[in-house]
């Protein structure tokens, strides 16, 4: 097989295969690249741009501008855990805490497969279409590569997610509680700050830990479907007992009379609970996200609650209680943080875990080692 003689190309002589016509000229772009020159000097590609870093006045300014790009990085900052992005985080915060505290939040969760997503599209337009302006906080679940969000909610919400008055915001939950990722309550008062009047926070799943998410929101909405099992299984009490609103989805074709039958079900069994918000009696309604039919009833549910919460004062109760109970959770998360980060019980945790584990030491006396290696004495800790 000849070869083909070199020819000058991008500065340098480059080969070309075999079957390139002889009287080819240069239109006929079929070369071989070489990633090394013949000379050594390798052909860089120069690295891409790099994001200039943001004032916490640039942030201020972009957040209040409702500047989706500085809206996104701001978000990204009060979640991050360095150091340097905490204490600018925490200045970010206390500058925006004043254009906070004017939004409808709401909580949103279900069993898997109820159309979670679906139903925030549906509702979203709606909601847009009144003309709010909607943030939805999706909390993903993590890759476990990465750690990352997969991004799967904001990919089945397109429609919502091209309207420039919707911010979809996917976060993972890194395996915390119920799937709220620890600064979904940061994110919050960025989007209220950014002008967002209606935030959503979307859960991963549905359980007893959902908890965590009545915990920062007003009104709690649990989605479910018919034909699940048996409604106290499939979602389960402690859930139901949280609800302020309870939407059967998918109420569309066939599917409407199993709907109908659920919908009477699931008012019998809220007949015997206690409301979980105080005068205001849990209500539960069929919606379909893939028609539309209903949506925009649990809309007006929400302002009947939320109007019933203001007359009565729960929802300023709640929130201050809230916000409370906020801050002795982040003492904890400090607390927890600074003693794991030490340096002394850094180098004694992994001994000392290998013993408990071992049955040579008790757990008690395990975490008694611990502690005063971190300066917590036993004293202080039996007191």
């Amino acid at each position: 097989m000849s070869e083909k003689p070199l020819q000058l190309h991008d500065g340098c002589p480059q080969p070309r295969p075999d079957w390139v016509p002889d009287d080819c000229g240069p239109t006929f772009t079929t070369w071989v690249m070489q990633g090394v020159r013949p000379s050594g000097a390798v052909n860089a590609v120069p690295p891409p741009r790099r994001r200039a870093t943001l004032s916490t006045e640039d942030y201020v300014k972009g957040v209040l501008a409702c500047d989706p790009g500085v809206l996104g990085r701001a978000i990204t900052l009060v979640e991050s855990n360095a150091p340097a992005h905490r204490r600018q985080a925490q200045e970010l915060l206390a500058a925006l805490l004043p254009h906070t505290g004017r939004a409808r939040r709401i909580g949103l969760t279900g069993i898997p497969g109820a159309g979670k997503s679906t139903f925030i599209e549906a509702f979203g337009l709606h909601l847009v279409g009144q003309g709010h302006k909607l943030a939805v906080l999706a909390i993903d679940p993590s890759s476990a590569v990465t750690g990352g969000s997969i991004l799967g909610d904001k990919v089945r919400m397109e429609l919502l997610g091209r309207d420039p008055r919707a911010f979809i915001r996917p976060s993972p939950s890194g395996g915390s509680l119920g799937g709220v990722t620890r600064k979904t309550r940061e994110a919050i008062l960025v989007c209220e700050a950014a002008g967002y009047d209606v935030v959503i926070v979307e859960t991963v799943g549905v359980g007893q830990n959902e908890v965590a998410v009545r915990a920062m929101v007003d009104a709690f909405v649990v989605l479910s479907i018919a034909g699940a099992g048996d409604e106290m299984q499939g979602i389960k009490k402690g859930v139901i007992e949280m609800a302020d609103l309870m939407v059967i989805n998918k109420a569309d074709g066939e599917n409407i009379p199993r709907c109908t039958a659920a919908l009477a079900e699931m008012r019998r069994v809220l007949h015997y609970l206690r409301p979980a918000t105080e005068g205001w009696k849990t209500t539960v309604q069929t919606a379909s996200a893939r028609t539309g039919a209903g949506v925009a009833d649990v809309w007006t549910s929400l302002q009947a609650y939320f109007a019933t919460g203001e007359q009565t004062g729960a929802t300023g109760r709640r929130r201050r209680d809230q916000a409370v109970a906020w801050m002795h959770a982040l003492i904890e998360e400090r607390l927890r943080s600074d003693f794991y980060g030490a340096e002394a019980v850094k180098a004694m945790r992994g001994e000392i875990e290998q013993a408990v584990a071992a049955g040579r030491i008790a757990p008690l006396a395990g975490a008694l080692n611990l502690l005063a290696a971190g300066g917590v004495t036993h004293e202080r800790v039996l007191a």
